[in-house]
């Protein structure tokens, strides 16, 4: 059977799957993925929301019989496609096939660190490591997701799970039961395997957390959510020391030290040295921006880099003479001595690691040094396998032009297909383009913003995402929003992690959340809850972001036009991940807001404009009110 018989109307997807029906989109996306298997080439797809991209790639995948690494942005895809997807696609065409999930090693449990963790006298009383400690009795893949009511974010993860720095490899006394090591077994055999970005980079650069075996015999990998891979890449192709990292070495040294015996003044200064260096570097950056070059670190945080670099060159020195009387010690030494190389690296820069910066959470901080152009060395490593490529998203095209993805990417040769939403736009959807606002640069900016969306969440009876390009514009709308005392519930990202955000959004049914750039992309919320998404500016890339600076300067050097060929071209792309969280399914319907005068002001406005579905454009307030209120949305009955 042809791929486009398995897409048809009477064929077999329909006949088993539930609600499923035939789109051109995807049956063009499906032949096409098909013929690049066939052909070993590169393709680059743009696929709208709604075309089906996942089937359209894992069908010819399927029907194929090769060797295929799946790759995709997030645990929640991953976990989608191993569960969901693929077991529906093997039952519906009577293909059956070998699939494997592979993830990151900070998602399975590591028996030995668990143990290490229950003879510690300063944490054996913990209630969170005794449930962890009953539920690893039970577990036969050790995924901590299994664990309910213990967040994957919990603190306590850190001490029981493995990263590539404190794994001991073969010299573990678990080696034989570790649960990585069978799910890198399962994978190696598996004719799909499904993996995170993060891998596929490992495994490309043959490091260790992808282990570098699974690639060099796969026939094709395919990219899902490929827009994201050009800003991981810039990060995986460097070298960076972060407070977490440092500190959780000083508790692993201390751990194993008490272990063997050998819990020494000596040892108890150098570990307290590492870890007071750590926490003095995580001080230094509070209250800092999320991201800031090198050229802005806060005052003194060099010094205390140098610090934290003899700190762990000491704790290296001490550790020598100990690291025979265990596998941990061995492994604590080999890791404090990979610390201050790091540290002195990125101190140093130069050598190939022409970009530094910084970015800070709330109580750590990780300091970064990586090559200028990420694209070159990510396509010394795609072009050493001669393998299918196929990368897909949403978002790849501006306008219908590939070049500015490719560039990143360092692709310059690839077969490329855009694919429109196949969902009714025009009679479903508006684009409010609202007249008179200031410029953005201005001070009563937001706050004209604000007034500009309230006469729109009354129409909407709130079921909105108001979208901001900066924490300080996101904390200014939600101080004045709260003085209006809304009737709808207000959800505040940073107020409460994103997850539990979003499912109170879906549940409450008529909430107003405002969010930055996480919220851009990445979000499915189907129904009426979200009618509404507002932009506030257009979303360029702050000049002091340190890997747009680099982008621009690798531009420069190559004679291309920096606002053009990158900035451009990213805030397009930025845009129409963010307006693409309004229409989700067939039965969406919304309105779209842009707030930027620049849209209609100045010439490349009409770029973003060319490149957003087809919604039509509205001018007035009076139009934009019309629209929701003849939505019906004002007075319905709420979801939750």
């Amino acid at each position: 059977m042809s791929i486009a018989e398995d897409f048809a109307a009477d064929g077999p997807l329909a006949r088993a799957l539930p609600g499923f029906r035939p789109r051109s989109g995807q049956a063009r996306m499906a032949e096409a993925v098909a013929d690049a298997l066939a052909a070993r080439r590169v393709l680059l797809v743009e696929a709208g929301t709604g075309t089906g991209k996942t089937y359209a790639y894992l069908v010819p995948v399927m029907a194929a019989g090769l060797r295929v690494v799946v790759s995709t942005g997030t645990k929640t895809l991953q976990d989608q496609l191993f569960r969901r997807d693929l077991p529906a696609l093997a039952a519906a065409l009577g293909r059956p096939v070998h699939v494997a999930l592979l993830k990151g090693r900070a998602n399975y449990l590591c028996r030995h660190r668990l143990a290490l963790a229950l003879e510690d006298p300063l944490a054996r009383n913990s209630s969170e490591l005794a449930r962890i400690g009953d539920w690893a009795a039970l577990s036969g893949s050790g995924e901590i997701a299994e664990l309910a009511g213990l967040p994957e974010d919990a603190p306590v993860w850190g001490r029981v799970t493995s990263t590539t720095d404190n794994c001991l490899g073969q010299s573990c006394p678990e080696f034989q039961r570790c649960h990585v090591v069978k799910a890198r077994r399962e994978a190696l055999k598996a004719d799909v395997v499904v993996v995170n970005h993060h891998l596929l980079l490992a495994d490309l650069a043959l490091k260790d957390e992808g282990f570098g075996e699974l690639l060099p015999g796969v026939d094709a990998v395919v990219v899902d959510e490929a827009h994201q891979l050009p800003e991981i890449a810039a990060r995986f192709f460097g070298v960076s020391v972060g407070t977490r990292q440092l500190r959780g070495l000083a508790a692993d040294a201390r751990a194993e030290a008490l272990k063997a015996g050998v819990w020494q003044r000596g040892v108890e200064s150098a570990v307290d040295g590492l870890d007071h260096a750590a926490a003095d570097l995580a001080a230094a950056f509070a209250g800092s921006p999320a991201r800031l070059p090198w050229t802005e670190l806060p005052p003194g945080a060099d010094a205390v880099l140098a610090r934290l670099e003899l700190a762990a060159q000491q704790l290296a020195d001490t550790l020598e003479v100990l690291s025979d009387r265990s596998p941990g010690m061995e492994s604590a030494l080999r890791r404090a001595r990979s610390a201050a190389a790091r540290a002195g690296r990125v101190r140093a820069g130069g050598e190939g690691l022409e970009l530094r910066w910084a970015e800070a959470g709330r109580r750590s901080a990780t300091l970064y040094a990586a090559p200028a152009d990420a694209g070159r060395a990510l396509a010394e490593h795609v072009g050493a396998r001669s393998c299918a490529w196929v990368f897909t998203s949403a978002t790849l095209a501006v306008g219908d032009d590939f070049s500015a993805f490719m560039t990143r990417i360092g692709i310059e040769d690839a077969a490329t297909l855009k694919l429109d939403s196949p969902f009714d736009y025009a009679s479903r959807t508006r684009l409010y383009l609202p007249q008179g606002l200031p410029p953005p640069a201005d001070p009563a900016f937001t706050g004209e913003v604000v007034r500009r969306a309230l006469p729109l969440l009354e129409a909407s009876g709130g079921r909105a995402f108001l979208l901001f390009t900066s924490h300080r514009a996101l904390q200014e709308a939600a101080r004045l929003l709260r003085a209006r005392d809304l009737p709808y519930p207000l959800l505040v990202q940073g107020e409460e992690p994103r997850d539990r955000l979003l499912t109170r959004f879906r549940a409450l049914g008529n909430a107003v959340l405002l969010g930055t750039q996480s919220f851009w992309e990445g979000v499915d919320v189907r129904g009426p809850a979200l009618s509404v998404v507002l932009i506030d500016k257009l979303p360029f890339g702050s000049p002091g972001d340190p890997l747009l600076q680099a982008r621009i300067e690798a531009a420069k050097l190559d004679g291309r036009e920096p606002f053009r060929e990158v900035q451009l071209p990213q805030a397009v792309l930025s845009l129409k991940q963010g307006l693409g969280r309004l229409i989700r399914d067939d039965g969406d319907a919304g309105l779209a807001v842009v707030c930027d005068p620049r849209l209609t002001g100045r010439g490349y406005g009409r770029v973003f404009l060319a490149s957003l579905p087809p919604m039509p454009v509205v001018r007035s307030e009076t139009e934009a009110v019309s629209f929701l209120e003849g939505l019906g949305l004002a007075g319905a009955e709420l979801v939750g």
